[in-house]
């Protein structure tokens, strides 16, 4: 069975690259991120948010769940438990990353959640491009390049190989980031999380994603 894939468009930072979406992808703008997709002339299937920061007319023809601005989720949050409950089974959050850091911590949470529901969650951005996994592991092609960086949350063992410092069943903890730029070589890499969550971080530069499996 082949996974549904929803990209998800918030008002966050954008690079110059239109982002390349695999067919038969479902979008959904969260609030402000319809005006990037406007900008791109790309109308989305769904729209979610409470419109405090887009106030431009809305696309005639496409479905509206609308919110109030007293809430307790971010638009992005509205917008990936709407995906979850339409079936998704592979996220792509843009405009996530950077703009205010509260939000960027906030989608970043949102990737943790993701990941202990066994649902592939990445975060899209202009520099990096993150993912969160728990009890799984990210397969690199030999074509990535740059650093990758893992973050523990809580506690996390971890494994990493084929890049150039390897760790077998290391105990990451969130006090301290042993996990910090790790660089790929060229050859195949693996990073698995075999127990608890942690978040991986890795430049932008790179084009598709890892494989993710269980472990």
């Amino acid at each position: 069975m082949s996974v549904k894939t929803f990209a998800l468009f918030g008002s966050g930072e954008y690079g110059a690259r239109t982002p390349e979406l695999p067919a038969g992808t479902f979008i959904i703008a969260a609030d402000g991120g319809l005006s990037f997709l406007t900008s791109r002339g790309v109308t989305p299937h769904l729209i979610v948010g409470d419109f405090d920061s887009y106030g431009g007319p809305l696309p005639e023809g496409v479905e509206v769940i609308r919110h109030p601005v007293m809430k307790d989720q971010t638009d992005m949050e509205l917008a990936v438990r709407e995906a979850l409950r339409r079936g998704a089974g592979r996220l792509l959050l843009y405009g996530g990353l950077g703009g205010r850091l509260d939000h960027t911590l906030a989608n970043l949470q949102l990737l943790v959640m993701l990941a202990r529901r066994g649902v592939e969650g990445y975060l899209v951005g202009k520099n990096e491009t993150a993912t969160a996994l728990s009890r799984r592991a990210a397969r690199f092609s030999p074509d990535f390049t740059g650093t990758v960086s893992v973050f523990a949350c809580g506690e996390a063992v971890v494994s990493e190989t084929g890049l150039l410092y390897r760790l077998h069943q290391a105990a990451l903890t969130d006090e301290r980031p042993l996990g910090v730029s790790n660089e790929f070589t060229g050859a195949r890499a693996e990073i698995a999380v075999h127990q608890g969550t942690a978040l991986l971080l890795w430049g932008a530069e790179n084009r598709g994603l890892p494989q993710i499996i269980e472990v």
